[in-house]
């Protein structure tokens, strides 16, 4: 699904990471923010940071353990 990074959200400890906050707009309307903590890893491999107003991909994945076939 598309979401779109709205704001960073400072920690309110300083040794807790800062958070992400993320609308996703194909989602219902209970479930349209969702919030992450704002580490990433770049193209290079490398951690980086989203920025506000940033364009994302929001992808769930699980095991396949994890999950039940719909019959």
């Amino acid at each position: 699904m598309r979401g779109k990074v709205e704001k960073i959200i400072p920690p309110i400890m300083p040794t807790e990471p800062e958070k992400a906050q993320i609308s996703v707009e194909e989602a219902e309307d209970l479930y349209r923010e969702i919030r992450v903590e704002n580490v990433v890893t770049d193209d290079k491999g490398e951690k980086a940071r989203l920025k506000p107003g940033a364009s994302v991909d929001v992808v769930v994945e699980a095991e396949s353990d994890a999950t039940q076939k719909i019959s």
